[in-house]
């Protein structure tokens, strides 16, 4: 084994990515690095592009050569599906991968036409555009329209239910009532195979949803309930009073053959399924869902279609209603109780485009704090989690407080911050590690970068670090009352998590959020992360922001994202990929006349 890393030491494989290649290849890790180096960006966590590369071109790899070529585009299509994308119109790729690679796009061409050729990726239209799909994402997109069509067209999987009256039955047993908008959402699901409930803080959707449960129940339909994270199925659970697992539990990972034991030829039983914080939910995760629901089943899908759409490919909540296929409630109106936060108050503000109000007096929920520079921002953000909100709320700054940043870098992003906050409220750990970057010690927030089916911890999970032992090599986390084992060289699976990207804080709740918006994240200020990250905050939020920046994110549109769900599901798939490579050169723009 040592001599087969020392071989890829000569190569520049650094000690923790020769450890992982030996891991993938065994006695064949040379052999394969040699032949084909981009493989290792493909097979090996920790490995990307720009590594292989490196590798490839001290192999002697000209830049120019066509599996080069190949592998940038197969990378700039895959850094798009990152980005949240399920394609790329043609141009788009030929300018990304020219950049990545830097050669002149004229040599892309007949790489493209060749990688077309291949198994891995499909070209489609969208809007008539032509496209470019890695081609799991394609057959997933269309799969999910074709399996919810066909749950809609299906009869309802209950009798027939008196709506008004039942619903007055379950408002006098819990002596709640419902308003008209609420009992019109309800009638709306109840008489719907596939349907979406959507809105905003403090319009209902919980209440409607309990009042839902207790009819069915009433009509005896075996239901299940469901969300994308640990933290949301247990909000779930306790909203409702029902037991709530998250997508993962729900679909019985596969530990030895990976994907889930739950699909078509074992589907869940369930006669309804309601699927909370749907706005979460990617096409892969939403492909096997629908994979694994029996057809006679219904599927509700709630959430708020206005906050960030899911971190992985595809934006199928907002696909699902904007295709108009299948009926959809939304609720808008704000409950009085509701409409005393100015939290919940601050987040439709924002959501209608106008710029949020901080509280007056000192018992608020929502502040401001204005700034002129990051870098004074960042040292006056780190004073107001560790001294003034546990002064003043009494909140544990390390429990109780998140904060939540627009991008990573940058005095005011989510790395400096977790450094910054990382030496006030840890200062002096007794043992500590240091890997990729970080260091971590007891008693450190930490965030689970990526799914580990093995350890059963996801994108997003949060922990606590509870041992570092130098002399085994192993780091030692809680997540909600169990302890999971990372080796040093695996640590890159973690980072400190006392402030994340608001990305990452989908699905989840905090009693406080600190928000820094700045200039320096204007690529990234939009309406929905500013709406997502102040949704995010229960009994505080507190926004330490340059007024020019929280201008520009009230007035920033969604990003849109290349998807092909709301017009499959508009018009059905027609599965005809005749002629793709006979069209594909008319379709990319020719920087140099063809020979």
């Amino acid at each position: 084994r040592d001599v087969y890393k020392s071989q890829l030491h000569a190569h520049g494989v650094g000690t923790a990515r020769a450890v992982r290649i030996f891991k993938t290849y065994g006695t064949d890790s040379v052999a394969v690095m040699t032949e084909d180096p981009y493989r290792l960006a493909r097979d090996v966590r920790g490995i990307g592009f720009r590594t292989a590369d490196a590798i490839a071109a001290r192999l002697g790899l000209s830049p120019t050569a066509p599996e080069r070529l190949r592998a940038g585009l197969a990378y700039a299509l895959q850094a798009a599906m990152d980005d949240g994308h399920c394609a790329l119109p043609v141009p788009d790729l030929i300018a990304r991968a020219a950049e990545l690679l830097g050669v002149d796009a004229s040599l892309l061409r007949t790489a493209l036409v060749e990688e077309v050729g291949g198994d891995s990726v499909v070209m489609d239209t969208i809007d008539t555009v032509p496209h470019l799909f890695l081609r799991g994402l394609h057959a997933a997109e269309s799969a999910i329209a074709e399996r919810l069509i066909a749950l809609d067209d299906a009869p309802l999987p209950w009798d027939e239910i008196d709506v008004a009256a039942a619903l007055a039955k379950v408002e006098a047993e819990t002596g709640r009532p419902l308003s008209a908008s609420q009992r019109a959402a309800a009638a709306t699901l109840l008489n719907a195979k596939v349907a979406v409930m959507t809105g905003g803080p403090g319009v209902g959707k919980t209440s409607t949803l309990d009042a839902l449960l207790r009819v069915l129940a009433e009509a005896d339909a075996e239901v299940l309930l469901a969300a994308p994270t640990g933290r949301a199925a247990k909000r779930m659970s306790e909203q409702t009073g029902r037991e709530a697992k998250t997508i993962h539990r729900l679909l019985e990972i596969d530990p030895r053959h990976g994907g889930f034991q739950r699909n078509e030829h074992s589907p869940l039983a369930c006669d309804l399924l309601v699927l909370d914080e749907a706005s979460m939910i990617d096409v892969p995760l939403m492909n096997a869902l629908t994979r694994a629901l029996p057809r006679h089943a219904a599927l509700w899908l709630v959430g708020d279609v206005d906050q960030l759409p899911s971190v992985g490919p595809g934006r199928v909540l907002a696909d699902v209603i904007a295709s108009g296929r299948v009926a959809v409630a939304r609720l808008t109106e704000v409950f009085r109780q509701a409409a005393e936060s100015r939290i919940v108050t601050g987040a439709h503000r924002i959501n209608g485009g106008r710029m949020p109000e901080g509280a007056d007096t000192p018992d608020g929920d929502f502040f401001v704090v204005r700034i002129d520079d990051p870098e004074a921002g960042a040292e006056k953000l780190v004073e107001i989690v560790t001294r003034r909100i546990p002064r003043r709320f009494g909140l544990d700054p390390v429990k109780d407080v998140q904060v939540l940043c627009p991008m990573t870098r940058g005095a005011l992003g989510s790395r400096h911050l977790n450094q910054a906050l990382q030496r006030v409220l840890n200062p002096n750990p007794p043992v500590s590690v240091e890997r990729f970057g970080w260091v971590f010690a007891p008693g450190d927030r930490v965030m689970v970068g990526q799914n580990d089916y093995d350890r059963e911890v996801f994108n997003g999970d949060l922990g606590v670090v509870t041992r570092v032992d130098p002399e085994e090599g192993l780091l030692v986390a809680g997540f909600d009352g169990r302890e999971v084992t990372w080796p040093f060289e695996e640590l890159d699976a973690l980072s400190p998590a006392y402030a994340i990207t608001i990305h990452k804080s989908q699905g989840s709740e905090y009693p406080a959020v600190v928000i820094p918006v700045a200039l320096q994240h204007y690529t990234m200020l939009a309406r929905n992360l500013l709406y997502t990250g102040v949704t995010r905050g229960k009994r505080l939020v507190v926004l330490v922001a340059q007024t020019r920046a929280v201008a520009i994110a009230v007035r920033g549109g969604a990003r849109p994202r290349h998807t092909k769900l709301a017009e499959w599901l508009h018009k059905p798939a027609r599965r005809s990929s005749s002629g793709c490579r006979r069209s594909l050169a008319a379709t990319i723009p020719s920087p140099v006349p063809d020979d």
